[in-house]
């Protein structure tokens, strides 16, 4: 059955979710040759003997993606192997020149673990869980296969084939879509975080498959799951799970069994569709690979790599909220990304005012950067010494906030070699607080005004706002709007 029933009657059910997870590693070479790891590339330019299967060559393991393994292994608490061997996994397909591959069926690196999450669920309620690990193996990838490059033929580009991967498998922990996918909102983080992977879900350097199964509330077997492939995005991951999840529940009240099987999800209808029955680990035939020796992962190693963790995203969180007092939001959306962190952190360096360096950041910064999506932080044009330097002209009311947001910035972003303050001097906005000056530009709003006057006067007291913009004009914003606030009201008391 492909179509559900449209709005089958979900209440007297829960889901059950369980997640696997593959994140290319970030190795310069592949999992068991030297053929260069990077994307982009033209078609099967990174490929050579071991990639291809020619007779006769011998696979060798990447130490690189051990230690990448290893870091995610510490960030998580997992238990890590150390005796690790490799085992072939079994099936014909085109983008596997082999026709097996190479994973850690017997020994995966790492077990156990937990990620944390916090989400808010359909009713608005936030939950913090941790979602726990149940393995984490070392595999290389397969090759893809190019369906729209001919209309008759399948094309085969085999500069994946044997990339570096860790698949991440979950237990069947999870409940809801949103907790879905907030784990895997932590999962990119923290893989940027530690530069294990770029996770880029768009290039397919972070994949999700998703098991999906169904039972009576109250119930505690499992039921038969299906998976889902075929998602680039965290948003669909959640969609393709809310359908599911619709799908099986009607199958179940019309009185039919789930099949296990394979499904895709399509963006456009929502729905999933059926690929293929589903493999049972009797079809792989594995068998430890006789081609690679074991891998001794010793205490160290185990050291070294731990001497060389970065600072983890809670860590970062927590620190920002003591150090430099922000609330839970803002130092949520601060460490975002290892980048935007970095760069605040660098932009405390300048600047005591945390608050205002945390709205910069979260205002005109990040609009810049969502407007220019090819530019990316470490390639802004301003460096955070100059973002600094406009939070202390406006401290100083030497500009108003809104000249520093809405000219400023602009200015300088299109001139980055200037200074704010010489940029303020040559376009006159810096703030005129000369008594003289701010009571001649009031005494002519009030003498162009006189009806108006006369209304405040009466008590249309919300008048002042419309007088300190007159002022602010003829000024042409170089009046300080607090100072100009204050004389107005005097003067308009006073008349």
């Amino acid at each position: 059955m492909n179509t559900p029933t449209p709005h089958p009657n979900t209440s007297a059910y829960e889901m059950v979710i369980g997640l696997e997870v593959h994140c290319q590693l970030l190795t310069a070479s592949k999992m068991f040759a030297a053929d260069a790891n990077a994307f982009g590339s033209a078609p099967n330019t990174n490929v050579g003997v071991v990639t291809l299967a020619h007779p006769g060559t011998l696979p060798k393991p990447n130490r690189k993606a051990f230690e990448l393994a290893i870091r995610m292994g510490l960030a998580c608490g997992c238990d890590i192997t150390r005796l690790n061997t490799f085992d072939r996994k079994n099936y014909f397909y085109p983008d596997l020149p082999k026709g097996y591959q190479l994973t850690q069926d017997k020994t995966p690196i790492l077990r156990g673990g937990r990620i944390a999450v916090t989400y808010k669920t359909a009713d608005g309620r936030v939950i913090s869980d941790a979602v726990a690990l149940h393995h984490v193996h070392l595999e290389e990838d397969a090759g893809k296969s190019v369906h729209d490059a001919d209309p008759a033929q399948t094309a085969l580009d085999f500069n994946r084939a044997g990339v570096p991967l860790i698949e991440m498998v979950t237990d069947p922990g999870i409940r809801s879509a949103e907790e879905a996918a907030a784990f895997l909102t932590e999962i990119r983080k923290l893989v940027r975080f530690l530069d294990i992977c770029d996770g880029n879900m768009e290039e397919g350097s972070l994949r999700c498959d998703v098991n999906v199964s169904v039972r009576k509330k109250g119930e505690t077997a499992l039921g038969t799951k299906v998976e889902i492939k075929n998602m680039n995005s965290i948003r669909n991951v959640q969609r393709a799970i809310e359908a599911e999840f619709a799908r099986q529940v009607a199958t179940v009240e019309n009185g039919e069994k789930i099949q296990q099987e394979t499904r895709s999800f399509d963006a456009d209808t929502g729905r999933t569709t059926a690929m293929r029955l589903k493999e049972t680990m009797n079809d792989y035939r594995y068998f430890p690979d006789p081609d690679l020796s074991s891998v001794l992962v010793s205490e160290q190693w185990i050291e070294a790599v731990k001497a060389q963790m970065p600072e983890l995203p809670n860590a970062v969180f927590e620190r920002f909220v003591a150090q430099y007092g922000l609330s839970d939001y803002d130092a949520n959306q601060l460490t975002d990304s290892k980048e935007t962190a970095q760069y605040f952190d660098e932009l405390c360096q300048h600047t005591t005012n945390y608050k205002a360096a945390s709205n910069w950041m979260t205002g005109a910064v990040r609009s810049y950067l969502n407007e220019h999506p090819s530019v990316s932080l470490p390639q802004f044009a301003l460096k955070p010494a100059q973002i600094a330097a406009i939070i202390a002209l406006t401290d100083s009311n030497q500009i108003s906030t809104s000249v520093a947001t809405q000219k400023l910035f602009s200015a300088l972003m299109a001139q980055p070699n200037q200074t704010p303050l010489a940029l303020a001097q040559q376009n006159g906005w810096l703030q005129n607080n000369d008594s003289t000056a701010l009571e001649t530009w009031i005494e002519e709003v009030m003498t162009a005004m006189p009806d108006k006057v006369k209304e405040y006067q009466k008590g249309k007291k919300g008048l002042l706002g419309l007088f300190v913009g007159e002022v602010m004009k003829k000024s042409k914003g170089a009046a300080d709007p607090v100072r100009t606030n204050q004389l107005m009201t005097k003067k308009l008391e006073k008349a």
